[in-house]
């Protein structure tokens, strides 16, 4: 019995143990591969838990680096990232930003500005001065900011398919807050799978469906109204804050890490396939925009798509570590 529980540790991502089909909003019943830890914040007047993993390595090299997640994630997946990382010698800060993951999900606005504060605060009580910071799809937009508003915090800027690379303003048309907060109310499980098979990766495969399972037990919550509302009102933040104009303002040296595969656009679903076939193209967008951040490297993967460390984690890591 103790060989086949050490086998299923090894080929069942850690994230799956203890896991329901329901799952709370703030996923209480999600294990995550490293020890949780919350920091108290406050917004508008609210008391808030922000939750993050800080994961020491055994030989420390004296360097620190943020990973920041995308938007329909958490700090759950950056499992194998992680443990490359830690192995190095690296300290990893894992946070999971205010309205995802583990962390409070508030009625309150959100901003890029706000979250890199907020990250700011955490690195802070962490007594961290200086780190990279690594931002995945979402938390590339978050990460840009972060080192924007703070570039003397930052050592090193790293962008995994990060979105923003283009201005949704101008081609998606403009929807309220509240008509995305009924569109998230339709979730059900099987629309949490066709997007994350048709939207994340090239070739669908089982070690994916972790995430499937993830997305798909909140939407089963009696609180998934108030995740959707909370969803709704991020979809708001990436749409009306832009990032795309101030990539040549960036004071920090920068790596692009580019699935050429992929083709995520914020609110595809509004638009006609004609649109869609027009935009989105990472393949190109990655190019225009290295060439944009002064002595920026570009790193492209060929037949990856949006999340290239979980589809293509060796090679991610490899080049990861190669340019830190």
């Amino acid at each position: 019995m103790k060989t086949i529980l050490l086998l299923l540790n090894l080929l069942i991502p850690p994230v799956l143990f203890a896991q329901p089909d329901t799952l709370s909003i703030t996923l209480e019943n999600v294990q995550y591969p490293y020890p949780v830890n919350f920091i108290n914040i406050n917004a508008e007047g609210q008391d808030l838990r922000m939750a993050y993993m800080d994961v020491a390595p055994a030989s420390p090299n004296g360097k620190t680096i943020m990973l920041l997640h995308g938007k329909n994630f958490a700090g759950y997946y950056w499992t194998d990232v992680i443990k490359a990382l830690s192995e190095k010698g690296y300290r990893v800060i894992v946070p999971d930003q205010p309205g995802f993951g583990k962390s409070s999900k508030a009625f309150i606005h959100y901003s890029f500005h706000l979250l890199a504060k907020f990250n700011k605060q955490l690195l802070d009580s962490l007594g961290i001065q200086k780190t990279s910071v690594l931002g995945h799809s979402m938390g590339g937009m978050l990460a840009t900011r972060f080192a924007l508003q703070y570039p003397d915090r930052v050592s090193k800027l790293l962008l995994e398919n990060p979105i923003g690379f283009e201005d949704y303003r101008t081609f998606v048309p403009y929807i309220t807050t509240e008509e995305q907060y009924m569109t998230e109310l339709k979730t059900t499980p099987a629309s949490v799978r066709k997007y994350y098979e048709s939207s994340y990766f090239p070739v669908w495969k089982p070690e994916y469906d972790y995430l499937v399972k993830i997305g798909a037990g909140v939407a089963k919550s009696a609180d998934f109204p108030r995740y959707a509302k909370v969803s709704a009102m991020t979809f708001t933040m990436i749409y009306e804050q832009p990032v795309v104009y101030e990539f040549s303002n960036l004071k920090v040296p920068v790596v692009l890490f580019i699935g050429l595969e992929d083709k995520t656009i914020v609110g595809k679903a509004l638009l006609s396939k004609e649109e869609q076939s027009r935009h989105g193209q990472y393949k190109v967008l990655g190019k225009q925009i290295a060439s944009r951040i002064s002595g920026s490297k570009l790193i492209e993967f060929e037949g990856v798509g949006h999340i290239p460390h979980i589809q293509i984690p060796q090679k991610f890591i490899s080049s990861l570590t190669a340019n830190l």
